[in-house]
């Protein structure tokens, strides 16, 4: 794989935000620290309709000091996949050659960002942040998320042949080829379990993880998205057979 110098890269960062608080702006300034040496770097801060705090203004203040933030208002959006994807449009429609998706609220830190900039340099097309792999940590999580992203993992792993330590962390790098093929792809899950489908679309190029520092702020996670999961795993089963399937028939 051919060495590449992020001095040529311009990098876009996709975050959707909800709520945040004065947090928000620390955050975004937080991650640009930690973004330097890149051609261009831009921070697309999402938000809608699930933000009832102050959080649209003063990111809006920030960015009148910081021209490397663009808050993104998107009321249509019906639920947290349409965030996600509306930064990727964003950031892919702006041009850059990689993109970057983080979560706000200091759950990805932005510290771990050196790792994955130094994987992508060597040439990959998606860099997955991990929080099982050696040399990663996990705090302030519950024991039930915990169970469900290992479990989750797990059956991902042994249903659809994928081979990553964490299928449903949502900290990531693209280049711009991947991403836009994931976006051309869509998902069909309308909760987290999407992360775990673009990984799956990803299976086939040119990846690696690396460990992150995971902290969870949120001990929520509803019933209706595990359902969705397992749902959603089964087709990417049944994807994934009938991609073997193919491939048996085409020797």
């Amino acid at each position: 794989m051919r060495k590449i110098s992020r001095g040529e890269i311009a990098l876009g960062i996709a975050c959707p935000m909800a709520n945040e608080g004065p947090d928000g702006a620390r955050f975004v300034e937080e991650v640009l620290r930690h973004c330097g040496g890149f051609r261009r770097v831009e921070f697309f801060a999402i938000l809608d309709k699930a933000t009832d705090d102050n959080s649209l203004e003063l990111l809006r203040d920030l960015a009148t000091r910081e021209p490397r933030l663009r808050v993104i208002w998107a009321p249509e959006n019906r639920h947290v996949v349409d965030a996600y994807f509306r930064g990727y449009r964003e950031a892919l429609a702006a041009g850059h050659d990689w993109v970057l998706e983080i979560d706000a609220g200091f759950s990805h830190q932005p510290a771990d960002l050196a790792a994955f900039f130094a994987a992508m340099e060597c040439g990959y097309d998606c860099v997955f942040g991990s929080r099982f792999m050696k040399g990663s940590r996990v705090t302030e999580s519950t024991l039930k998320r915990t169970i469900v992203s290992r479990g989750g993992t797990f059956l991902t792993n042994l249903l659809t042949g994928t081979k990553q330590t964490d299928m449903t962390s949502g900290f990531e790098l693209f280049s711009r080829a991947a991403l836009e093929m994931v976006v051309a792809k869509g998902v069909q899950s309308q909760a987290h379990f999407f992360q775990t489908e673009i990984k799956f679309h990803c299976r086939n190029l040119r990846i690696v993880e690396v460990p992150i520092h995971y902290r969870s702020p949120s001990p929520r996670l509803g019933s209706s998205a595990v359902k969705d999961a397992f749902r959603q795993l089964w087709r990417l089963r049944q994807e994934s057979r009938r991609g073997l399937n193919q491939k048996e028939r085409a020797k």
